[in-house]
């Protein structure tokens, strides 16, 4: 039986994509999720580290229409927000169409529909849809990004990037580097570090350190004051409780915690205990990286040290100038969308992003809402 033609076609089934799907199928909108992965959620099922907890409280991070249970934690673990998350999809009758790697999209003026290019990753065979809507929702974190590294070829020890991180179980006794440090690197290094691996973290940028209960408060005041109000405050409890970090090799930045998070899509390092190992020299700072020569990696401060092992926790990049056509004015070369928030969700033509305006699974599920009223409307 030949499947009817969707109104809305969905590119990714990360949560902003389940989230979508569950908002159009509520309404009884027709909608068919394409997902490259063979599960929803991969970055949660398969590309992250064991300790992995949400870092907002719970009710930041519900998904539309289905609360978190009241059972769970406050901060809950990457086991139990997947047992959500297969719940939500069992929940809201979501299918997604897996294996499918969306090579080309564009926008026909005369029929006014998209139409999506799409190849199966294990068949080959080319797939085309059409539909009058078109969701990109394949996320923040999409392609893993390692940089370039003068000799990272000829390093003799194990080189990974973050999604492959699982614990430090096998790095026992082992001298590891993490390159990055955000909250993934940070806290792989403190996972390292508890196993007793001699761990290193490379800090090339400054950050600001905060505590769950400090981004909670500052949250809740945002609601009431502006931005830089509540940075301030943020920087003042920041430096009460973790002091001088410029002794552990730590530069604060010039702009606040959430101007940065709101201008660059930087977040501030969220500390779950890491910095407790930085200040008892249990985890080594270390500038950036020059170059790599055998086991030996040499810094930009002229040192170099020897390392087993070496975890890319450096981010991701997005493809989505790639296959996205016909789209001047929603998202830019780097997959953001160039209006700002909270008008950032909706393009011209039909088409829309979900989950990308650097405001997590909150963000997410307010931009899932808005667009599945704004194509019920438009119908």
């Amino acid at each position: 039986m030949e499947m009817p033609e969707p109104i809305a076609i969905i590119v990714g089934a990360d949560p902003s994509g389940l989230a979508t799907s569950a908002c159009l199928n509520r309404l009884s909108i027709p909608n068919i999720v394409l997902e490259r992965e063979d599960c929803f959620a991969s970055l949660w099922k398969k590309k992250s580290y064991d300790r992995l907890h949400l870092h907002l409280k719970k009710q930041y991070s519900e998904l539309p229409h289905m609360p978190l249970p009241t059972t769970f934690p406050t901060y809950i673990s990457k086991k139990q927000f997947i047992q959500y998350l297969d719940d939500y999809a069992s929940q809201f009758n979501i299918t997604p169409m897996y294996h499918r790697l969306v090579e080309s999209s564009n926008y026909d003026e005369i029929a006014k529909k998209w139409h999506v290019k799409v190849r199966h990753v294990i068949s080959h065979e080319v797939e085309e849809y059409s539909g009058r809507f078109l969701v990109v929702a394949t996320g923040e974190t999409s392609d893993e990004f390692v940089p370039e590294v003068e000799g990272l070829s000829s390093f003799t020890g194990e080189v990974i990037h973050s999604t492959q991180y699982k614990n430090g179980e096998r790095y026992s006794n082992k001298s590891v580097l993490v390159v990055g440090s955000g909250n993934s690197g940070m806290e792989i290094a403190l996972d390292l570090s508890t196993h007793c691996a001699k761990t290193s973290i490379v800090v090339r940028s400054p950050l600001h350190i905060l505590s769950r209960g400090m981004v909670y408060l500052g949250l809740v005041l945002l609601k009431y004051f502006q931005y830089s109000r509540v940075d301030s405050l943020m920087v003042l409890l920041s430096k009460l409780r973790y002091g001088d970090l410029t002794k552990y090799g730590i530069q604060r930045p010039q702009e606040g915690p959430f101007t940065l998070k709101v201008k660059y899509g930087k977040y501030p390092v969220i500390d779950v205990g890491t910095y407790k190992k930085i200040k008892s020299g249990e985890i080594q700072v270390l500038p950036g990286l020059a170059s790599i020569r055998a086991d030996e990696v040499q810094f930009e401060n002229g040192k170099s040290h020897p390392f087993d092992a070496v975890v890319f926790a450096t981010g991701f990049k997005r493809s989505t100038h790639k296959w996205l056509k016909g789209d001047n004015y929603l998202l830019d070369e780097d997959g953001i969308p160039k209006p700002s928030f909270p008008n950032h969700w909706k393009g011209e033509n039909g088409l829309y992003c979900a989950g990308l305006a650097r405001r997590g699974l909150y963000g997410a599920a307010m931009d899932a809402q808005n667009i599945a009223n704004d194509i019920k409307s438009a119908m």
